[in-house]
């Protein structure tokens, strides 16, 4: 498992594409916390990450299915996945080496954006500050929110050996699960208790929960049995194809 770890971070260090994936997340990120005036902190009155914890997740997004697209799409189109076949290695150590990786680049990613916290902090009165407990229950929602990306990522990278169509079913299939279920539940069919249940299964009721800063066992549970769930779904598909 290791080697493919180191595999698939070598990869996708390799190749222009990663960097500038990297590099236009990160500049979303100044752009949407600094510039643009509906999200720019400078135009919001007090010192706050939640235009950034708003507008995060939806990068992120952006930026998991484009690490992910690769991981086995581009195995089947080479065929070196017959190769790694070979190896005295199972389907779950290979699932679990690419996803590993894609956990270690997401961190890799979100790592900078701490010099906003810093930034806007040094910005705010000094009597005031930040609220730190809703700041680290937001890293941890996006922390788990990406990873839950991430396991969405590789097993929809794991149904085709196209990288661009491996990118959109996870972008579809990201959204979905993201959203999806609690634009759902707002419908004027679903009673009250109904919708309550319906946006739950969504990823976003849960991301909201742990952004408050109170890590709830629940939500935790929710995010780490979606990923159990879709790293099964990609053994499940390995094991098809051959």
């Amino acid at each position: 498992m290791r080697s493919i770890y180191i595999k698939e971070i070598n990869s996708f260090f390799s190749s222009i594409v990663g960097y500038v994936a990297l590099l236009v997340f990160l500049a979303a990120c100044g752009l949407f916390l600094w510039i643009i005036p509906d999200y720019s902190i400078l135009g919001f009155g007090y010192a706050s990450m939640d235009r950034f914890f708003e507008i995060a997740p939806w990068l992120l997004l952006l930026l998991v299915p484009s690490v992910t697209m690769r991981s086995f799409a581009d195995e089947f189109r080479t065929g070196t996945i017959e190769w790694l076949s070979t190896k005295p290695v199972t389907d779950l150590e290979i699932i679990l080496g690419k996803y590993f990786a894609t956990l270690s680049l997401i961190i890799f990613a979100l790592i900078p954006t701490f010099f906003y916290v810093y930034t806007i902090n040094n910005l705010s009165f000094p009597d005031v500050g930040l609220d730190w407990g809703a700041i680290i229950g937001s890293y941890i929602g996006l922390f788990f929110l990406a990873a839950t990306f991430g396991a969405v990522g590789i097993f929809c990278s794991s149904l085709t050996s196209n990288q661009v169509v491996g990118f959109l079913i996870a972008l579809l299939a990201c959204y979905l699960f993201y959203t999806g279920f609690e634009q759902l539940s707002k419908l004027p069919k679903f009673s009250e208790g109904i919708d309550y249940y319906l946006s739950m299964i969504g990823m976003e009721f849960h991301y909201n929960s742990i952004s408050r800063g109170l890590v709830d066992s629940r939500d935790v549970i929710y995010f780490l049995s979606v990923i159990t769930l879709f790293v099964s779904l990609t053994r499940y598909s390995l094991s098809r194809r051959r």
